[in-house]
C-alpha cells in the first residue's frame, strides 16, 4: 500500500482520499477548510454517490503539511490560483522517488508547479465527469468517475508514472496514461470551458444546460472557441467532433454543478481566469476571436465581485 498526501482536499480531493483510504492506502488530507478537517477527524470522511456509500478514516487531516513526512505519492488538487503555494508547501512531503501529480482545471498549472518541484518527479492529471460537491463538512458526494488520465510532465520515468497510476486503479479508478499531454489537457479544457462559465452565470446543472437551447448555444460557443484556440496552438485533439464529445461527456453527469458555480454560490473565488479566461488570453495571443468567452468572462467577474464583496 502507498503513503499518499492530497494537498487541496476539497470536493474532488475528498473523492480521491475517500476511495484511496477505502482501498487500504495511508492517506493524509490537507485543506485550508478547518471545518472540513474537524469533521473528518471527528467522524471520518463520508463518500456518497456513484461509488456507493462509505465512511473511512484517514491517516490524518490537517490544514498544513507539518508532521506528515515523505510520501510515495503527492496529489496537488488545489484550485489553479493556489498551485504555487501548494507546490511550496509540498516540499516536506517529497523524497527522491516521490511522484507528484498536479490536477487542476484549465491550462498553465503544471508549468507553475514545476517552478518549485523537480519536473522529473511531476505528472499532469486530468479528471472529468466526477460532479463532486461537499453537501456538508466531512461529506463528499460525486456523480461519476468518467475520466482519470495522467501523463509525464517532463522526464518522469514510465515506471514511476505506472506505479502512481496503480494507486488509483487499486482504489477503483479507471486510469489511462497519455504520451501527448497537451492533447490530454485540452480535451478536458474544452469540457470545462463549455460548462463552467455557462453554469456560473445561469446556475443550471450540466444536464439543464444541454437541454436548454439558449444555454447550450453559449456553452457550445465557448467550447468551439477553445477548439479554435487549441488548433492555432497545434494541439491535436484526436476527436472527430469535439462539440459532440463535450455534449456526450456532459450527458453522463446531468445533475452535476461545475465547481465554478459552486464557488460563486458559496461566495468563494472561482477559476474563471484559468478556464474561460485562458481561452480569451490565448485567443488574443494567437489572433483567434473569442467573443462568446469574452462576454462570459466579463459577466462572471462581475458576478464574482458582488459575491465576494464583504
Amino acid at each position: 500500500m502507498a503513503k499518499v498526501c492530497i494537498v487541496g482536499c476539497g470536493a474532488m480531493g475528498s473523492v480521491y482520499a475517500g476511495l484511496m483510504a477505502s482501498a487500504g492506502h495511508e492517506v493524509h488530507a490537507v485543506t485550508p477548510w478547518k471545518e472540513h478537517v474537524d469533521a473528518i477527524n471527528a467522524n471520518g470522511l463520508r463518500v456518497s454517490g456513484y461509488s456507493g456509500e462509505r465512511r473511512v478514516r484517514l491517516a490524518s487531516a490537517s490544514v498544513d503539511t507539518a508532521g506528515i513526512g515523505p510520501c510515495d505519492l503527492v496529489i496537488i488538487a488545489t484550485k489553479a490560483f493556489d498551485v504555487e503555494a501548494a507546490a511550496q508547501a509540498a516540499a516536506p512531503l517529497l523524497k527522491p522517488d516521490t511522484v507528484v501529480q498536479t490536477i487542476q482545471n484549465g491550462v498553465g498549472s503544471p508549468e507553475r508547479v514545476a517552478r518549485f518541484i523537480d519536473p522529473g518527479q511531476l505528472a499532469v492529471g486530468v479528471v472529468g465527469g466526477y460532479g463532486a460537491s461537499l453537501p456538508e463538512w466531512g461529506h463528499v458526494h460525486h456523480n461519476g468517475l468518467a475520466v482519470t488520465w495522467f501523463g509525464a510532465y517532463a522526464g518522469l520515468p514510465r515506471t514511476a508514472l505506472e506505479a502512481s497510476a496503480e494507486v488509483w486503479r487499486s482504489s477503483g479508478f479507471d486510469v489511462a496514461l497519455h504520451d501527448d499531454v497537451s492533447s490530454m489537457v485540452w480535451k478536458k479544457v474544452i469540457m470545462n470551458v463549455a460548462y463552467s462559465g455557462t453554469a456560473g452565470l445561469t446556475e443550471l446543472t450540466i444536464g439543464q444546460i444541454i437541454e436548454h437551447p439558449e444555454a447550450w448555444r453559449i456553452a457550445s460557443g465557448c467550447a468551439q472557441e477553445a477548439v479554435d484556440v487549441s488548433r492555432s496552438l497545434g494541439v491535436e485533439l484526436g476527436l472527430p467532433d469535439p462539440i459532440a464529445h463535450v455534449r456526450a461527456l456532459g450527458g453522463k453527469i446531468p445533475g452535476a454543478r461545475p465547481s465554478m458555480l459552486l464557488d460563486l454560490q458559496a461566495g468563494r473565488r472561482c477559476e474563471v481566469d484559468a478556464i474561460n479566461g485562458a481561452i480569451v488570453r490565448l485567443g488574443k495571443e494567437q489572433g483567434v476571436p473569442t467573443p462568446v468567452n469574452d462576454v462570459v468572462v466579463a459577466l462572471i467577474r462581475a458576478k464574482e465581485s458582488e459575491r465576494l464583496r464583504p
